[in-house]
């Protein structure tokens, strides 16, 4: 079972994620937060796998819990679902810890299908947020350099683009034109290689030093 915890200060938010969550075979609903503050001390103490986490909220917002949660080593996934569309919301909520990023219209199956991607590793955001993070422009206006991204071979390179753009192994596969077993071969050594522990790290890396633009 995927562990669920909602934090949206709106009831009827809450209450209609949970149930429409509640009749999924492998889903469980183990908390409800109203604010960020809430959210950090259920996910300590419930220890969900994923966290459905609202940006506007009275109090500690969204965007504060996020760092929050990472500075207390909280290991759940946290997949941002809000109303807010500003652009600029998108990149701070990655570089903080999320591992996708929806938004509130989006469809409930969806939102199903993004909980247990995110669940299994994968980084997932709506096509607007993607573009908004992937066209920040590289921290000093140029790339950085890293020594890691610069052992990385140009195929490497290819599938950490495709990995920053949230797409799985067997879609990078496809694009890519060869076998997800090799896919994973190269994910390995591309997080070897930069030294990081996961798909979301190795996404946030790319955009930090400029591999993808908008």
């Amino acid at each position: 079972m995927i562990r669920v915890l909602i934090a949206d200060d709106h009831p009827v938010v809450r209450q209609g994620l949970r149930t429409f969550l509640g009749v999924q075979e492998d889903i469980e609903v183990v908390g409800e937060a109203v604010d960020g503050a809430d959210a950090v001390t259920l996910a300590e103490s419930l220890d969900p796998d994923v966290v459905l986490l609202d940006l506007n909220m009275p109090g500690v917002g969204g965007q504060a819990a996020l760092s929050e949660l990472r500075a207390r080593g909280v290991t759940a996934r946290v997949l941002v679902l809000t109303s807010m569309s500003e652009r600029g919301h998108v990149l701070p909520a990655v570089r903080a810890g999320a591992a996708g990023y929806l938004y509130k219209d989006v469809d409930p199956h969806a939102l199903v299908q993004a909980i247990r991607a995110v669940h299994d590793g994968h980084v997932l955001f709506a096509p607007d947020a993607a573009d908004a993070m992937l066209s920040q422009p590289p921290p000093g206006g140029a790339a950085e350099q890293d020594p890691g991204l610069a052992a990385l071979t140009d195929r490497e390179r290819e599938v950490l683009v495709q990995i920053s753009l949230g797409r799985s192994n067997r879609e990078i596969a496809r694009e890519l034109v060869v076998s997800e077993k090799t896919i994973k071969t190269h994910v390995s050594n591309i997080l070897m290689k930069l030294g990081l522990a996961d798909r979301t790290q190795a996404a946030l890396h790319a955009v930090r030093h400029g591999l993808v633009e908008g």
